[in-house]
């Protein structure tokens, strides 16, 4: 019941490293050992201060916050029916809330991104609500969360038969303080059974089911006996949803990756930074570590009484009355200190490297622009990726939703003409340049474009507001013109000074 994906079990460390790293230094140094290995003959008193000592540079988080924040500089676009017929007015509640707990799509789009970053995986399920208001709604899962995943040929095409979400169930309903209800594990199992077979026992006709099964105390629970109480999975509920009356023929569950939308599981896009993050948080534990015993001069005495008591200050005075009797301070005196130093600077200037121009610690003079391109192609390639895989992803996700809405046999059945979502893949901050501007009013002048293709050209180079429609700017357009003031202007050829006023408006 609760076995889990090959794939899964290859994967779920590295996942749990990375929420680790992203999540700061607390969580990386709760992890004690796992990261920071304890040094020879260190007992657990030492170690704590080892450990405290070090500090922990989240290159990763900052890079990742830098790279949704640059995928999300401008808003996402979604293209939906108009609103005027059902189905359009369906979508344009979706993206409003995309699941019905006030999150707008492109918010929800924001975490899905966020999550692909993190950890390189993210899965949605669409389901319909028959209760307070029947629409559809979609539900983010963590990587974490998808437990185990099936494909199989069905019909000639490659679909999921099989997704197991694990859930948490809060039990208010037998405990006494509802502000602090028993939580239990829950496991919400999608799958595609046969409702048919032909006359050749193959089979031709499949029907999405969900089983909810809840791990819950074997014999009734008292109070306080909840922690020595056996645990047993139970079948709560098997639901077989239906649409238009008929049950489903495939399961509306959508698999969100850094390259692609398939059930495989892919790399984590900054794993590359997180093991160089990780091993510079090494390196910094053993530079302070070493700081500790060697940068505090330390004081020492010879020909004193070893019985007196020497205190160290400007108003204190050490006597001695055996000949010969010094004093000094031990001070450390070499390169080992500063063979950390540099290896750090090497694994701050590799995640560089390997991640973003955020963390650069200076500016390149001189340099061109087609050099900062060809500097920066390496890291927009990776937000291209991931922006194009979400957007395809993002655009199943509102197939579905216009699937549970129409009369359409299947959601592959609804194309990019109906429904499409896009997110930005222009991550340069340079904008138009004049004479690209002159270019396209000129090609619009000509005929050569329409005039909504130019204000669009000028929304994505940020010369017309993103929020801004192209109605918007033409009514603003027009109104100025209106109140535009005719200023008269008397020309200024030598030798014509007779001329008659100039109108301009």
């Amino acid at each position: 019941m609760d076995s889990t994906h090959p794939d899964y079990d290859a994967s779920i460390a590295a996942w749990q490293r990375a929420r680790d790293v992203f999540a700061g230094e607390d969580a990386v140094k709760a992890a004690a050992e796992k990261y920071l290995p304890r040094l020879d003959c260190q007992d657990d008193k030492e170690y704590l201060a080892y450990k405290n000592r070090a500090s922990f540079f989240n290159a990763s988080a900052r890079t990742a916050d830098g790279f949704v924040g640059l995928v999300f500089r401008r808003d996402p676009t979604f293209k939906l029916p108009d609103k005027s017929n059902g189905v359009g007015s369906s979508l344009a509640e979706f993206v409003a809330d995309a699941d019905m707990l006030g999150t707008p799509l492109t918010a929800f789009s924001k975490k899905l991104v966020t999550e692909i970053i993190n950890v390189g995986r993210a899965g949605t399920l669409i389901d319909w609500n028959n209760e307070t208001e029947p629409r559809a709604y979609a539900v983010a899962y963590a990587a974490e969360n998808i437990i185990n995943w099936q494909t199989q040929r069905v019909n000639g095409r490659n679909v999921l038969t099989l997704v197991v979400l694990q859930e948490t169930f809060q039990d208010t309903a037998s405990v006494t303080d509802s502000f602090c209800p028993t939580a239990y594990p829950q496991l919400r199992v999608l799958k595609l059974v046969p409702s048919q077979s032909s006359s050749n026992d193959e089979q031709t006709d499949w029907t999405y089911q969900v089983d909810v099964w809840r791990k819950l105390p074997k014999n009734p629970v008292t109070s306080g006996q909840r922690a020595r109480t056996r645990l047993e999975w139970k079948l709560i509920e098997t639901v077989t949803p239906l649409r238009l009356g008929k049950s489903l023929p495939l399961i509306p569950f959508v698999f969100h990756g850094p390259r692609h939308s398939l059930p495989d599981v892919d790399k984590i896009p900054l794993e590359d930074i997180i093991a160089v993050n990780l091993d510079h948080y090494r390196l910094n534990a053993d530079y302070k570590h070493g700081m500790h015993f060697t940068a505090l001069p330390t004081a020492w005495v010879s020909g004193f009484d070893k019985a007196s008591t020497l205190r160290i200050g400007s108003s204190t005075a050490w006597v001695a009355e055996t000949p010969g009797a010094t004093a000094g301070f031990l001070e450390f005196h070499g390169q080992g200190l500063s063979t950390f130093e540099r290896a750090m600077d090497r694994d701050e200037q590799l995640m560089a490297v390997l991640g973003t121009r955020m963390l650069e610690s200076r500016k390149r003079v001189g340099e061109t622009a087609a050099a900062i391109e060809l500097r920066q192609s390496g890291e927009n390639s990776i937000l291209n990726t991931i922006s194009l895989s979400v957007s395809a992803s993002l655009t199943q996700v509102l197939r579905w939703v216009y699937w549970w809405n129409s009369t359409e046999p299947i959601p592959d059945a609804i194309g990019a003409d109906l429904v499409l979502a896009s997110l930005n893949t222009d991550f340069n901050f340079a904008g138009m340049t004049y004479q690209e501007i002159s270019a396209i009013v000129s090609a619009w002048q000509a005929g050569a474009i329409s005039q909504d293709t130019m204000l669009n050209l000028f929304r994505a180079g940020e010369v017309i507001a993103p929020g801004r429609t192209n109605e918007e700017e033409q009514a603003l357009l027009a109104s100025e013109k209106k109140t535009k003031p005719t200023v008269p202007v008397t020309p200024t050829v030598p030798g014509d000074v007779n001329a008659n006023p100039v109108t301009v408006n």
